[in-house]
Protein backbone atom coordinates (compact mmCIF):
# COMPACT_ATOMS: atom_id res chain seq x y z
CA UNK A 1 0.00 0.00 0.00
CA UNK A 2 2.07 3.06 -1.13
CA UNK A 3 -0.47 5.46 0.97
CA UNK A 4 -2.45 5.13 3.92
CA UNK A 5 -5.85 2.68 3.52
CA UNK A 6 -7.51 -0.28 4.63
CA UNK A 7 -7.14 -3.87 4.27
CA UNK A 8 -10.58 -3.74 2.31
CA UNK A 9 -9.20 -1.32 -0.50
CA UNK A 10 -5.72 -3.94 -0.03
CA UNK A 11 -7.65 -6.91 -0.51
CA UNK A 12 -9.29 -5.50 -3.97
CA UNK A 13 -6.01 -4.79 -5.15
CA UNK A 14 -4.83 -8.15 -4.44
CA UNK A 15 -8.17 -9.77 -5.52
CA UNK A 16 -6.97 -11.72 -9.19
CA UNK A 17 -8.83 -8.95 -11.01
CA UNK A 18 -7.22 -6.40 -9.28
CA UNK A 19 -4.22 -4.54 -10.93
CA UNK A 20 -1.63 -6.45 -8.66
CA UNK A 21 -3.96 -9.43 -7.80
CA UNK A 22 -3.47 -10.22 -11.59
CA UNK A 23 -0.26 -11.27 -11.22
CA UNK A 24 -0.37 -12.29 -7.43
CA UNK A 25 -3.55 -13.08 -5.63
CA UNK A 26 -4.09 -12.96 -2.09
CA UNK A 27 -7.34 -14.00 -0.40
CA UNK A 28 -9.58 -12.04 2.10
CA UNK A 29 -8.93 -13.18 5.18
CA UNK A 30 -5.02 -14.08 4.36
CA UNK A 31 -4.79 -9.74 3.62
CA UNK A 32 -6.33 -8.92 6.95
CA UNK A 33 -3.86 -11.92 9.25
CA UNK A 34 -0.77 -10.33 7.48
CA UNK A 35 -1.57 -6.68 8.35
CA UNK A 36 -1.80 -7.60 11.96
CA UNK A 37 1.42 -9.50 11.25
CA UNK A 38 2.62 -6.20 9.77
CA UNK A 39 1.62 -4.13 12.26
CA UNK A 40 3.47 -6.16 15.01
CA UNK A 41 6.39 -6.28 13.25
CA UNK A 42 6.32 -2.33 12.91
CA UNK A 43 6.71 -2.71 8.95
CA UNK A 44 2.90 -0.87 9.42
CA UNK A 45 1.27 1.53 11.60
CA UNK A 46 -2.67 2.14 12.69
CA UNK A 47 -3.65 5.50 11.45
CA UNK A 48 -7.07 5.46 12.51
CA UNK A 49 -10.43 4.13 11.88
CA UNK A 50 -12.78 4.99 8.65
CA UNK A 51 -16.47 4.47 8.61
CA UNK A 52 -17.48 1.59 6.70
CA UNK A 53 -20.85 2.24 3.87
CA UNK A 54 -21.49 -1.37 5.64
CA UNK A 55 -20.65 -2.72 8.26
CA UNK A 56 -17.90 -2.40 10.55
CA UNK A 57 -15.62 1.03 10.82
CA UNK A 58 -12.39 -0.25 8.70
CA UNK A 59 -8.74 0.31 10.37
CA UNK A 60 -6.39 2.40 8.48
CA UNK A 61 -3.37 1.29 8.20
CA UNK A 62 0.12 3.41 6.98
CA UNK A 63 3.86 2.31 6.45
CA UNK A 64 6.15 2.87 8.74
CA UNK A 65 9.77 4.16 7.78
CA UNK A 66 10.81 0.85 8.82
CA UNK A 67 8.48 -0.54 6.40
CA UNK A 68 9.21 1.65 3.79
CA UNK A 69 12.92 1.01 3.64
CA UNK A 70 11.88 -3.03 3.68
CA UNK A 71 10.05 -2.91 0.68
CA UNK A 72 12.44 -0.56 -0.73
CA UNK A 73 15.01 -2.89 -0.19
CA UNK A 74 12.76 -5.61 -1.32
CA UNK A 75 12.16 -4.04 -5.08
CA UNK A 76 15.51 -3.38 -5.81
CA UNK A 77 16.62 -6.85 -5.25
CA UNK A 78 16.74 -9.49 -8.30
CA UNK A 79 15.01 -12.91 -8.06
CA UNK A 80 17.67 -15.73 -7.99
CA UNK A 81 15.20 -18.38 -9.95
CA UNK A 82 13.63 -18.20 -13.15
CA UNK A 83 10.45 -20.22 -11.52
CA UNK A 84 10.22 -16.66 -9.66
CA UNK A 85 9.98 -14.33 -12.84
CA UNK A 86 5.96 -14.66 -13.27
CA UNK A 87 5.68 -13.87 -9.81
CA UNK A 88 8.03 -11.90 -7.68
CA UNK A 89 10.00 -10.21 -10.62
CA UNK A 90 6.61 -8.97 -12.21
CA UNK A 91 5.65 -8.32 -8.97
CA UNK A 92 8.48 -6.40 -8.34
CA UNK A 93 8.23 -4.33 -11.88
CA UNK A 94 4.72 -3.62 -11.36
CA UNK A 95 4.72 -1.92 -7.82
CA UNK A 96 8.04 -0.03 -8.38
CA UNK A 97 6.13 1.68 -11.31
CA UNK A 98 3.01 2.26 -8.57
CA UNK A 99 5.55 3.77 -6.51
CA UNK A 100 7.32 6.08 -8.82
CA UNK A 101 10.58 4.06 -8.24
CA UNK A 102 13.38 4.23 -10.90
CA UNK A 103 13.38 0.66 -12.64
CA UNK A 104 16.58 0.61 -14.47
CA UNK A 105 18.36 -0.50 -10.87
CA UNK A 106 16.09 -3.82 -10.81
CA UNK A 107 15.99 -4.41 -14.40
CA UNK A 108 19.93 -4.20 -15.09
CA UNK A 109 20.38 -6.32 -11.90
CA UNK A 110 18.21 -9.02 -12.94
CA UNK A 111 19.68 -8.93 -16.28
CA UNK A 112 23.15 -9.64 -15.23
CA UNK A 113 22.14 -12.57 -12.95
CA UNK A 114 20.22 -14.35 -15.73
CA UNK A 115 22.80 -13.68 -18.97
CA UNK A 116 24.86 -16.30 -17.56
CA UNK A 117 22.53 -18.52 -16.30
CA UNK A 118 21.25 -18.49 -20.11
CA UNK A 119 24.76 -19.46 -21.54
CA UNK A 120 24.83 -22.26 -18.79
CA UNK A 121 21.41 -23.14 -19.79
CA UNK A 122 22.75 -23.40 -23.48
CA UNK A 123 25.65 -25.33 -22.23
CA UNK A 124 23.90 -27.71 -20.43
CA UNK A 125 20.83 -28.35 -23.43
CA UNK A 126 23.96 -29.14 -26.34
CA UNK A 127 25.55 -32.12 -23.48
CA UNK A 128 21.59 -33.77 -23.21
CA UNK A 129 20.79 -36.28 -25.38
CA UNK A 130 17.01 -35.92 -26.38
CA UNK A 131 16.70 -39.46 -27.24
CA UNK A 132 17.75 -40.88 -23.32
CA UNK A 133 16.63 -37.77 -21.82
CA UNK A 134 13.51 -36.47 -23.14
CA UNK A 135 12.54 -35.21 -19.88
CA UNK A 136 15.89 -33.44 -19.18
CA UNK A 137 15.56 -31.83 -22.50
CA UNK A 138 12.00 -30.39 -21.73
CA UNK A 139 12.94 -29.28 -18.53
CA UNK A 140 16.07 -28.07 -19.45
CA UNK A 141 14.65 -26.07 -23.02
CA UNK A 142 11.69 -24.64 -20.93
CA UNK A 143 13.93 -22.81 -18.24
CA UNK A 144 16.26 -21.83 -21.34
CA UNK A 145 12.70 -19.96 -22.58
CA UNK A 146 11.55 -18.54 -19.88
CA UNK A 147 15.19 -16.92 -19.32
CA UNK A 148 15.67 -15.86 -22.58
CA UNK A 149 12.11 -14.21 -22.59
CA UNK A 150 12.24 -12.77 -19.76
CA UNK A 151 16.15 -11.03 -21.02
CA UNK A 152 13.99 -9.63 -23.84
CA UNK A 153 11.08 -8.42 -21.59
CA UNK A 154 13.73 -6.91 -19.42
CA UNK A 155 15.65 -5.42 -22.76
CA UNK A 156 11.88 -3.86 -23.87
CA UNK A 157 11.52 -2.19 -20.34
CA UNK A 158 14.75 -0.65 -20.66
CA UNK A 159 14.66 0.67 -24.13
CA UNK A 160 10.86 2.19 -23.09
CA UNK A 161 12.01 3.69 -19.82
CA UNK A 162 15.44 5.49 -22.14
CA UNK A 163 12.80 6.09 -24.40
CA UNK A 164 10.58 8.26 -22.07
CA UNK A 165 13.80 9.76 -20.61
CA UNK A 166 14.81 11.15 -23.80
CA UNK A 167 11.31 12.42 -24.55
CA UNK A 168 11.31 14.23 -20.84
CA UNK A 169 14.71 16.07 -21.92
CA UNK A 170 13.50 17.08 -25.02
CA UNK A 171 10.42 18.54 -23.38
CA UNK A 172 12.50 20.21 -20.72
CA UNK A 173 14.75 21.75 -22.90
CA UNK A 174 11.92 23.19 -25.00
CA UNK A 175 10.36 25.02 -22.40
Amino acid sequence: MERKGHGWRLSELLEPSGEVGAIWSVARPLVYTSLRRLEADGFIETTGLERGSRGPHRVNYAPTRRGRAAVRAWLAEPVEHVRDVRSLFLLKVVLSQRLGLELEPLLVGQRALLLPLVAWLEAQLDDVDPVREPAEEAVLYFRLATARTTVAFIDHLLDSAGKRGKARSRARRRS
